[in-house]
């Protein structure tokens, strides 16, 4: 089984598919945007787009997530924003196509709470003072400018099972994705405390020092900038 976590940028996709592996016996996080930073870095600068809108990156997700789903036992865990049609069906339509059973989830919530957790995410300080540069904050700046045309898009039908997370927790959202896809996680016996440093270190672990998808420009030196 694969469980397709999508959602807007900053929406909880990593931190949820995280919680389900941690919880979840044989299970695995394959993430798509390793495979896209990867295309972009080959990349020239200046034509460092979208990675969505490469077909290479389309296919080479599906040959790697149809090889991990064929070759291994357990649960596949792929968290990854796709919010245009063509794409998801070139990706999560394909991968059911091959005779995979694939869960598609979206996890939505209100403009103000994804602002929110892209302010507490604070990649922005965290990356100036470890590197001098403020590629990150960049990164978090573009975010918000794609997320109301990312909220729109998400709602529609095709991208159903919707969850919306702005009075849950990752772990309860968690529970929620394993109960609609009939699989049972382990208890969640972590306290606060322990939980908060551990979604923290997987926050830092995912920190991209790529920059945003696109050049970064003079709106970019501050997230405060964005409209």
């Amino acid at each position: 089984m694969l469980l397709w976590i999508n959602g807007p940028f900053g929406g909880g996709k990593t931190q949820t598919a995280h919680e389900i592996q941690r919880r979840l016996p044989g299970s695995v996080v394959c993430d798509p945007e390793h495979a896209g930073f990867g295309l972009r870095r080959m990349l020239p600068p200046e034509l460092r787009e979208d990675f969505r809108d490469l077909a290479s990156w389309r296919q080479g997700v599906v040959e790697v997530l149809d090889l991990a789903l064929t070759r291994r036992e357990g649960v596949v865990i792929a968290p990854m924003t796709v919010t245009d049609a063509g794409q998801f069906a070139e990706t999560v339509g394909r991968l059911r196509e091959l005779g995979h059973d694939v869960r598609h989830f979206t996890l939505l919530a209100e403009r103000e709470t994804v602002l929110k957790r892209l302010r507490e995410r604070g990649f922005g300080h965290l990356v100036g003072y470890v590197a001098g540069k403020n590629v990150a904050a960049g990164r978090e700046s573009w975010a918000v400018r794609q997320l109301d045309d990312c909220l729109e898009r998400l709602r529609a039908p095709e991208f159903a099972e919707h969850l919306w997370t702005d009075h849950s927790t990752v772990p309860k959202t968690a529970d929620r994705i394993a109960v609609l896809a009939g699989l049972t996680l382990r208890p969640n016996t972590e306290g606060p405390l322990r939980t908060r440093l551990r979604q923290a270190k997987v926050g830092v672990r995912h920190i991209r020092f790529d920059g945003p998808r696109r050049l970064p420009g003079p709106e970019d030196q501050d997230p405060r900038n964005t409209p």
